[in-house]
């Protein structure tokens, strides 16, 4: 009776994954095996499967596992905020039998007690690209340091201005997500502004969707096109927010910045859309967790604390004060598609 229950609730927590829109690369059997066991098994858990950050992020990660023998399954949410389809991937992980789980949570709160469960049964939890709330909910974070990445943004656009007080729009992501939150405040002490000041003519979230970026910056421009900066917190919002530029006539008026170093942006910065973008590294951070889980598997040694991935500044027009790398270098060094 209870292997039957079993049965069930392991096909079920499966089913659920598959209806909420995850992807799985590769299934095995067994049960949990905790670190020192010999082979690693590597879950990666990513917000969304079709954002080209993160189709990277588990290129790397699969890479990485079959250059070191490494098992390897891949889950998704279906959306970008799909925190149940995260718990649920999770669950499906755990029953699938691996002793790691890396994951990019959607919510930095979200998914908090899945991961506890994951963590009690002896599975090393590393959080990718994102961190959780506390940041010690998980065994350690591999990631760009997201506050930094604005900042530098910030101090791009202020710089660009040449001492003209900004006249800036922000395109946000998704509401109360950290990484949001993180570059939102990294921006503005960059460019050395506060929340409510009046140098910020408007802002709009658009959930890291070029479309809903597209339809905000048109809402924004209804009030305003006296304007000379535009943030956007990534690069899919940037190139909705040049669409509605151009289509005002205002794209080559403002500096538009926004943050990611995917192949596109970076031609992006190249072709003018944008001023600037910051490049962030998902090879690296997946490619590390990877490294742990397989240290994990051979001795039980966890790795611990936030370890920042780099990154960095992408134009062809630098400023004085702010290290930058040019287009060049961008496309040797960009992810995704494009190269």
């Amino acid at each position: 009776m209870r292997h039957r229950s079993l049965t069930a609730l392991a096909l079920a927590a499966a089913v659920a994954v598959s209806t909420a829109g995850c992807t799985v690369e590769r299934h095995w059997g067994g049960s949990s095996k905790t670190g020192g066991s010999g082979k690693a098994k590597v879950g990666l858990v990513t917000k969304t499967d079709t954002n080209p950050y993160f189709v990277e992020l588990r290129n790397a990660a699969s890479a990485a596992a079959k250059a070191n023998g490494a098992d390897f399954s891949a889950l998704a949410g279906q959306f970008d905020g799909d925190n149940d389809g995260q718990v649920r991937a999770i669950e499906n992980l755990m029953q699938q039998g691996v002793n790691t789980i890396l994951i990019t949570p959607s919510s930095s709160t979200g998914v908090l007690k899945a991961i506890k469960d994951a963590r009690d049964a002896g599975i090393l939890v590393i959080a990718l690209d994102t961190a959780t709330e506390p940041s010690d909910a998980v065994d350690a974070t591999f990631a760009t340091d997201n506050f930094a990445a604005g900042e530098q943004q910030g101090a791009y656009v202020k710089a660009a201005l040449k001492g003209a007080d900004p006249k800036l729009l922000m395109v946000d992501g998704t509401a109360g997500a950290s990484v949001d939150t993180q570059r939102h405040g990294g921006f503005l002490k960059g460019i050395g502004l506060k929340d409510g000041a009046p140098e910020i003519k408007g802002h709009a979230n658009a959930n890291g969707d070029q479309s809903l970026a597209q339809q905000g910056m048109e809402n924004l421009l209804q009030r305003t096109t006296d304007l000379n900066a535009v943030y956007t917190m990534n690069e899919p919002m940037g190139r909705g927010a040049y669409a509605a530029l151009k289509a005002r006539g205002l794209n080559g008026q403002l500096t538009v910045g926004s943050i990611d170093g995917g192949c596109e942006g970076v031609q992006n910065v190249k072709n003018g859309q944008f001023a600037v973008t910051v490049m962030q590294f998902p090879r690296k951070m997946a490619e590390q967790g990877v490294l742990a889980a397989v240290e994990y598997a051979k001795t039980g040694k966890k790795p611990g604390g936030f370890v920042n991935t780099g990154s960095t500044v992408i134009t062809d027009h630098p400023m004085p004060g702010v290290p930058s790398k040019d287009t060049a270098w961008g496309l040797q060094n960009c992810w995704g598609g494009g190269k």
